[in-house]
């Protein structure tokens, strides 16, 4: 079991390259894509094609979705609605097929892994999990070991003890062999944890790590302005929140 884990890249092309590029490097041969394609950023053909191509799975987050008229967007925000709007009128007709393709949920058997864009309870209702309250819940809705998520754009790994007390981690933890975990891997392409760069996170057997990736973010910058995106959104690549 070696897997890069990605999730939340949202249409930012120039995150995505500097993730696959780390990935690469780490020779790391597969590569598990938790949801969320597009919405937010300037390239969303260019992400979809580059996922299909590199992963070996790849989910469907609550942005994909909504692209697809899946999930009712009068549920986000101005911003966010705005930027799906604006994807559903320039992405192609051949990526919505690929969109439509991908489930909310897979279960990888032989690494005893639940993959979830949002949580394992009511997936497609898309919570967010946030706190160890949230994480305390969750952990009753999968039999799995480890429970791969993003959504939130914040990592986190958090273990549960057999006692049922739970432990968090920010950048790395062993994985041990009767304790279970959420890993969240944050996001490629639209971090909010307040660390600009792009984020995804690399498992084995042994340890979870959280990794980060810094990439040209003036670039994907004026490629939004280009296109007429939200000032906010664009503003918030910088700051990472």
């Amino acid at each position: 079991m070696h897997y890069a884990v990605i999730s939340d890249v949202h249409a930012n092309l120039e995150a995505l390259e500097a993730v696959l590029n780390d990935i690469e490097k780490r020779k790391i041969k597969d590569i598990l894509f938790l949801g969320d394609a597009v919405g937010y950023g300037p390239n969303p053909n260019e992400c979809i094609e580059m996922l299909e191509a590199c992963c070996k799975i790849m989910l469907a987050g609550n942005h994909d979705f909504a692209v697809l008229g899946f999930t009712d967007i009068s549920r986000f925000n101005e911003y966010a609605r705005k930027a799906v709007e604006w994807t559903s009128a320039v992405i192609t007709e051949k990526n919505l097929n690929v969109l439509k393709e991908l489930p909310a949920v897979k279960v990888l058997k032989k690494a005893d892994m639940l993959l979830v864009h949002s949580t394992p309870k009511e997936p497609e209702e898309w919570h967010y999990l946030m706190t160890l309250w949230d994480a305390e819940n969750n952990f009753n809705y999968f039999e799995q070991r480890i429970c791969l998520l993003g959504h939130s754009h914040q990592p986190s790994i958090i273990e549960r003890l057999p006692s049922g007390k739970m432990l968090t981690y920010k950048d790395n933890a062993e994985l041990k062999k009767i304790e279970r975990y959420i890993v969240n891997a944050g996001s490629v392409g639209q971090p909010r944890d307040g660390d600009p760069r792009a984020c995804y996170a690399v498992i084995n057997g042994e340890n979870v790590e959280i990794v980060r990736v810094k990439y040209d973010i003036q670039k994907t910058q004026k490629k939004m302005q280009n296109a007429g995106l939200s000032l906010l959104l664009i503003e918030r690549l910088e700051s990472g929140l």
